[in-house]
């Protein structure tokens, strides 16, 4: 194709790539397991060479300075993301090609309500180091023996002869990494080679993407295109597309499957979805950020609330699994105390403009729905109860809510638990801050509230987006949603290890950062995590794994520590 890096394609250009697509995939369908594995390596090298670039073009989508100290977000969650995930499944590759499983060398053991739980972080000793104090699970539905679980792990990687045919990717426009996994995994799990079309906010990026991906792109399994909402719309519509998969909103999906206006409603009413071939999605939704009561010191509450805000401001509030409505005891003698800590942290975090389209018009829905909110520093602080717009309306900006419930200790837990799964849109993530002696004391009760979660990653002392990260985690909603009822979308992403209908990912982390987890009898040497808003050395941390990722020696590890425990 001879698209320019910002000319949207023509239809005519359309045409050709999907039929070069289908080339593409009947040619890997044949190609064997180990030579797939081969083209991964391949593909992560060739990230490695443009991982500069990457970071740049990212930073320049969303006006962010060379010296801004949140740039470390943008190698963390582009060229990193990509870099592990390349990796991941070259391994899972050469696993199926020596007669082995993805699985060999993980742990299995059970999590509760007969659930199998796959431990997928730490699998090596570099990563013990790295993630020191910090795990990652995937739990499989309840009543799935391991047996089943093992047997089935590797989906369509290990088929030779399986063709699954042309895909659409629709391409996020807030994270860079997010459409090239997307194609990572349509390719790697069901054989199906993509067409990318890219978000706008990310056109600047093709000629980077197509030198980062070029290994997929010269066997014909992948293509990617600039275009807007018409490219988009003729696509879903072609006939040499076999499936689509969007990373975007619930608005956008409904209207590829349904249509919109009167089309939509009649459609809906006679179930006559204007797309005709399958679709898999990765919606969003509102997250919460559940606080369990305790007798914390004034440390603990200044780090769990600019913990809590950074999972609402890291990328200036535009991710699907930002915090959005933080769950409080009423009975809690600290909330006042917490609440003043959550303001402190709002007010002096980094400076920064809302760049994502619509925001604008998000924050002012806020505004105007909530007459009484407080604005602080640069974001908006909302009390609300359930049935607030707050609790449905994604807002995808620096808008931050916070709810109270009556209860201490596991009651408590159960009815945010209620509350989050009642009351709160979507079902992609949610978080829950505990401190250790509590979490200690309500016992396995509070591990059978974490199972009632009804989300695709569970986060525990920890923010989901690390479960996004995580190449050996799965993400995507909690199973059963429809395109009638999309909510957070349908199926999974990521997913390295290959492993059949997994539920969800749980990743567990420490309270405290050290020293003081050690002081206060925490087995973690995790100090503050890069993701926080205010850490000093995101940037150097974020460059220094990426440079790990490339090369993962103990050598390229210690500049990563030295990096992080500058935070």
């Amino acid at each position: 194709m001879s698209v320019t890096d910002t000319q949207a394609a023509t239809e005519r250009e359309l045409d050709q790539a999907v039929a070069e697509l289908k080339v593409g995939a009947e040619r890997w369908a044949q190609l064997p397991v180990a030579d797939r594995g081969a083209l991964f390596r391949r593909v992560h090298a060739s990230i490695a060479e443009v991982a500069y670039e990457w970071t740049a073009g990212a930073a320049k989508a969303k006006n962010i300075a060379p010296s801004a100290p949140y740039l470390g977000e943008e190698w963390m969650t582009g060229p990193y993301g990509a870099l592990e995930s390349a990796a991941i499944y070259a391994r899972s590759y050469e696993a199926l090609a020596a007669g082995r499983s993805p699985l060999d060398g993980l742990k299995v053991g059970s999590a509760p309500g007969n659930r199998v739980a796959v431990r997928v972080l730490p699998r090596t000793a570099k990563e013990w180091v790295l993630f020191n104090g910090i795990r990652a699970e995937v739990w499989m539905p309840p009543g799935v023996p391991e047996q089943q679980v093992r047997s089935e792990a590797g989906l369509g990687a290990g088929k030779v002869g399986e063709y699954g045919g042309v895909g659409l990717v629709l391409g996020a426009g807030n994270i860079s990494s997010i459409a090239p996994l997307d194609a990572f995994y349509e390719l790697v799990a069901h054989n199906r080679a993509s067409l990318v079309k890219l978000n706008p906010t990310f056109g600047g990026l093709l000629g980077v993407y197509r030198r980062a991906l070029a290994p997929l792109i010269e066997v014909g399994v992948l293509r990617i295109v600039n275009g807007d909402g018409a490219v988009g719309a003729y696509l879903t519509a072609h006939s040499g597309i076999d499936k689509v998969h969007i990373t975007g909103s619930a608005v956008t999906h409904d209207a590829i499957v349904w249509g919109t206006g009167e089309e939509a409603e009649r459609r809906r009413a006679a179930n006559d979805p204007r797309l005709k071939v399958p679709i898999t999605s990765e919606l969003g939704g509102v997250a919460p950020m559940i606080v369990v009561p305790g007798r914390w010191s004034d440390a603990d509450l200044r780090f769990q609330a600019e913990h809590l805000v950074s999972m609402r401001l890291h990328n200036a509030g535009h991710n699907c699994v930002a915090g959005q409505v933080v769950v409080l005891s009423a009975d809690w003698a600290q909330k006042d105390a917490f609440l003043a800590e959550l303001r402190r942290a709002l007010d002096t975090a980094p400076a920064r403009e809302p760049w994502y389209p619509g925001s604008d018009a998000k924050v002012a829905r806020a505004n105007q729905t909530h007459p009484d909110a407080e604005h602080v520093g640069g974001s908006i602080l909302l009390e609300v109860a359930p049935g607030d717009p707050a609790c449905t309306d994604e807002y995808f900006a620096p808008v931050l809510a916070w709810t109270q419930l009556p209860g201490q200790g596991i009651e408590f837990m159960r009815a945010a638990v209620g509350f989050a799964n009642d009351s709160l849109y979507g079902t992609l993530g949610a978080n829950v801050v505990v401190r250790p002696q509590d979490r200690k004391a309500m016992g396995p009760a509070f591990d059978g509230a974490i199972a009632d979660l009804r989300y695709g990653t569970v986060a525990i002392n920890a923010w989901t987006a690390v479960g996004f990260l995580l190449p050996g985690a799965s993400w995507g909603a909690f199973p059963g949603h429809t395109v009638a009822d999309v909510g957070s979308g349908m199926d999974v992403v990521h997913n390295g290890h290959l492993l059949s209908g997994p539920e969800r990912s749980v990743v567990t982390g420490p309270f405290r950062p050290f020293p003081r987890s050690i002081l206060h009898g925490e087995p973690s040497l995790f100090p503050k995590p890069p993701w926080f808003n205010r850490s000093r050395s995101g940037t150097q941390t974020g460059r220094e794994l990426t440079r790990f990722a490339v090369q993962p020696s103990w050598g390229r590890l210690v500049p990563v520590l030295l990096a992080a425990f500058r935070a």
